[in-house]
């Protein structure tokens, strides 16, 4: 049995910083291997865990389908994604990671998506834990795998407005009807305590904080340089705080 987790928040809240956080946290605990699927169009989880990309998932299904006439006879087409997707793995120490790409073109991809799906329910049956980085409308999750989801991380910023964002993504999930268990907010970049009335204002919308991770200048000083955040030290007050935070998830789940 497999938990999925997913991150989502609009851009600029630091979903993609924090899912690579989780994904270190996850295999310093040695919950591993963990599968990171990064669902981005702007794929870019692998510059926080400080990977090359060479395929992803979206330029398999269209090498496929420019070259479908000349498939060898001998296997059938979901033989062929299912090797190809695999073949895409980015292997790392504790982790893989699989690159979603960007969204289909003009065309008919319906046979391609659904064998994709399929496949890729098959592939995290493999894995006791996946973290998946999800745009913030959740479309492109939801148009390449029907995988549920266990625990959905909503990122905001310490603000007013930034909160609303996320209770809208929190209610275009229930709208698109994507299998979520469970769905709670996590307050990015918090400069001490929450004020009250920001806490007031989570509370009167229904959202349960699962964590508020402080302002790091440690993680501003490595994206600032480029360099991936998954090798902060773990000294770190905001990896201390995510640690924390999937500790007690893990402890949850087990």
């Amino acid at each position: 049995m497999s938990l999925t987790i997913a991150v989502s928040g609009k851009g600029g809240t630091g979903k993609t910083t924090l899912a690579g956080l989780i994904i270190k946290s996850l295999v310093n605990r040695g919950k591993k291997p963990v599968l990171a699927v990064d669902a981005d169009a702007n794929a870019t989880l692998n510059e926080v865990l400080g990977l090359e990309v060479a395929a992803t998932v979206g330029s398999v299904r269209e090498n496929v389908l420019a070259g479908i006439k000349d498939l060898p006879a001998s296997m059938s087409k979901s033989e062929i994604l299912d090797m190809k997707i695999q073949s895409s793995l980015i292997e790392a120490a504790g982790y893989d990671l699989l690159v979603m790409g960007r969204p289909e073109g003009p065309g008919c991809y319906c046979f391609a998506n659904n064998l994709i799906r399929d496949i890729i329910e098959k592939l995290t049956d493999s894995y006791p834990f996946i973290v998946i980085d999800n745009e913030a409308g959740m479309e492109h999750l939801s148009r390449r795998t029907t995988q549920k989801i266990d625990i959905l991380f909503i990122i905001a910023n310490p603000i007013k407005r930034s909160v609303l964002t996320a209770k809208r993504i929190s209610d275009l999930v229930d709208e698109m009807d994507i299998a979520v268990r469970k769905k709670k907010l996590i307050i990015n970049r918090a400069d001490g305590e929450l004020t009250p009335e920001l806490i007031d204002y989570i509370e009167s919308v229904n959202f349960d904080i699962a964590a508020a991770i402080p302002e790091d200048r440690l993680v501003y000083q490595m994206d600032s340089k480029g360099q991936p955040t998954y090798d902060i030290d773990q000294q770190s007050a905001a990896y201390q705080a995510i640690d924390r935070l999937i500790g007690d998830l893990v402890q949850a789940a087990s």
